[in-house]
């Protein structure tokens, strides 16, 4: 990674930080593929001010392990990962998610809606056939970690039902 991409690197990340603040965002997370050992992952969040600079290609000696932009935040919070929340709903499979039966219908479920066990929550295409989801308990729906029509991996948090 040279110096020029790395100064690139560092005004793609400031510009995300703009963007972040400017649209008032909780996080953004971003991932770019230069070639096929050089990627940067950014993940920039509000909730612990917390700036992430991941690059799979080797760094040069000279390139600093974090952005400057890291070092005007305040120390970070740990984040809590939704994946690990006990009432966490994961994903069965890889697919596309669906909110609703069909565009214009309402959606399924919606934050602070209560569900009964079976309900269905979403729906994932998978291989052109739509699998619908159900609430493995009872509860409310306190959290929807997906958007409408976003592609999902197997095991990624779907919402979370306490």
């Amino acid at each position: 990674m040279s110096n020029k991409s790395h100064d690139s690197d560092v005004a793609f990340i400031r510009a995300l930080a703009e963007l972040l603040n400017e649209n008032d965002l909780t996080e953004l997370s971003v991932k770019r593929e230069y070639g096929e050992d050089d990627t940067l992952q950014v993940r920039v969040s509000r909730k612990g001010e917390t700036v992430t600079h991941v690059a799979t290609a080797a760094p040069a000696p000279h390139s600093a392990p974090a952005p400057a932009a890291a070092a005007n935040a305040a120390p970070a919070a740990p984040v809590e990962d939704p994946a690990s929340h006990p009432g966490a709903v994961t994903s069965p499979m890889v697919g596309t998610v669906y909110m609703q039966a069909e565009p214009g219908a309402p959606a399924f479920v919606s934050v602070g809606q209560q569900v009964a066990e079976g309900d269905t929550l979403l729906i994932i295409e998978a291989m052109k056939t739509m699998n619908h989801i159900p609430a493995p308990r009872a509860g409310t729906v306190r959290r929807i970690l997906v958007e409408d029509g976003a592609a999902v991996e197997y095991g990624a948090p779907l919402m979370i039902i306490e």
